[in-house]
């Protein structure tokens, strides 16, 4: 089921890059309601900042050409009739939330951004050379809550840009993920295959945010005392997961203060794990170089929760192709087309995900281990 609520009337077609508006899609593929947000931070905003989306629906928006904002998922809401608080005093834990994850003030219609963790739908649709590049990415800096993909529509000038180079998706819950494989159809088609993570399976991610960084980690079993390693305790579908920064605010984490140089900032175990199951997502500050998407301006957007597949493997696969087409006006080589058409090339090429995972699985048996000896010892 399609919704509209737009700030301008529809001329009826894609706008190209010198139009006033730009269209911003928001679907709900959940089995679950989902409430999104949507922040602005810069440019003419939808005109709603939070909404409820039922399984199945879309909501349609309009936001301006120089927009700047982010769009998340936000779970478990209960507000009062008029969306302006908590349908109970005290909300979610007492605090005053209206939703589990992603809550804004406890309110409906967001005015900020959403509590950690959210999984971010980033976008900046005038950036680069001449303000003619649009930037756009999947965050999981402050967390992970739910699976997202972003869909790019494209406009008359940019519609020779394969499909497979432009739509990363993040699915990092148990029970979301597609079979292994390294390329699907899934938002692209059988012409443009898309690029995807390979080698994980449900059972893998359902464990992959660390222990101390899930937000409701299960109830301990028997006399309270947890066996070792963690991952042999059977954890809930809905894991959602602080970021390391989230969770401690250390500015060795958050590359703030003197972390605040690529140089110096590294990635926490976290980040590892998180690159792991979402190679196309940003997982913390100094990520960019391996999250950030770039094309030419014009098109419109779609952001899907619970997307259906896998986690895309795109930037990995495409990088150079991709930064051709940035540069490019909308024009693509003959070279980039061959490449996103070739399963060949996708299949030899990627992020390494899996070697990823392989370390930080064994970062977190090594510290299994290590506190099953002090628990004996002790």
């Amino acid at each position: 089921m399609l919704h509209h609520r737009t700030l301008a009337q529809d001329s009826g077609g894609i706008p190209g890059p010198n139009e006033t508006y730009v269209p911003l899609r928001v679907t709900n593929n959940c089995p679950d309601t989902v409430w999104p947000g949507i922040g602005t931070q810069h440019g003419l905003g939808p005109g709603l900042g939070g909404f409820e989306l039922v399984p199945g629906e879309t909501m349609a928006f309009l936001v301006g050409p120089t927009w700047q904002g982010r769009v998340w998922g936000r779970t478990n809401c209960t507000f009062n009739a008029d969306g302006t608080g908590p349908s109970n005093l005290n909300g979610w834990n007492g605090g005053g939330q209206a939703c589990l994850t992603g809550d804004c003030f406890g309110v409906l219609d967001c005015e900020f951004s959403g509590a950690t963790p959210t999984t971010l739908a980033e976008f900046n649709l005038r950036g680069g050379y001449a303000n003619s590049q649009t930037f756009y990415d999947i965050s999981l800096v402050d967390g992970y809550n739910l699976p997202l993909a972003i869909i790019y529509i494209p406009a008359a000038n940019t519609s020779s840009i394969p499909p497979n180079l432009t739509n990363p998706s993040c699915v990092a819950t148990s029970g979301f993920l597609w079979p292994p494989s390294r390329t699907g159809e899934t938002y692209s088609n059988a012409t443009y295959p898309t690029p995807w993570e390979s080698r994980l399976t449900n059972q893998d991610i359902a464990g992959w945010c660390p222990w101390d960084l899930q937000v409701y980690p299960p109830i301990k079993p028997g006399d309270g005392v947890y066996p070792y390693p963690d991952d042999r305790i059977q954890r809930p579908i809905f894991d959602p997961c602080l970021s390391a920064c989230a969770a401690t605010n250390d500015p060795a984490v958050c590359c703030t203060g003197e972390f605040d140089d690529p140089k110096v900032c590294k990635p926490s175990l976290y980040s590892e794990m998180a690159k792991s199951v979402c190679p196309d997502a940003y997982s913390f500050a100094f990520d960019d170089q391996t999250s950030t998407f770039i094309i030419p301006a014009g098109g419109g957007w779609e952001v899907v929760f619970c997307p259906a597949g896998r986690s895309t493997d795109i930037l990995a696969t495409f990088g150079s192709q991709l930064s051709s087409v940035a540069s490019g006006g909308g024009t693509v080589a003959k070279a980039v087309d061959d490449a996103a058409r070739n399963v060949t090339f996708i299949m030899t090429h990627g992020s390494g995900a899996a070697e990823m995972w392989a370390r930080g699985t064994g970062w977190l048996v090594a510290v299994a281990v290590v506190c099953s000896v002090v628990v004996l010892l002790g």
